[in-house]
């Protein structure tokens, strides 16, 4: 497993367009990424439901993560790091 912490820095949160666009950043790795914090079991970070659902409030600590590394050890790393770093920032879709 491989993970890191991170702290909502999105105003609202992870609502509507923050989370969709975390969504997209998760699912573009292609990776099992997992999202939790205290007191909630982890929750899928391909599915903009659950992590809508999770109420993950701006200033919140989060911990993103994989639990397998499957043959690629790097491109875990690269990818959980991206994404805490990408929920360090405001989200604003950069499509």
């Amino acid at each position: 497993m491989y993970s890191r912490k991170a702290i909502i820095a999105a105003s609202v949160g992870l609502h509507a367009r923050p989370a969709a666009v975390f969504v997209r950043a998760v699912n573009q790795t292609g990776l099992p990424v997992e999202l939790s914090k205290d007191g909630i079991d982890p929750v899928d970070g391909r599915s903009l439901l659950a992590v809508m659902s999770a109420d993950f409030q701006s200033g919140t600590e989060v911990e993103v993560s994989v639990n397998s590394f499957g043959a690629d050890e790097d491109r875990v790393r690269a990818a959980v790091d991206m994404l805490a770093s990408l929920l360090n920032t405001d989200l604003v879709d950069q499509s």
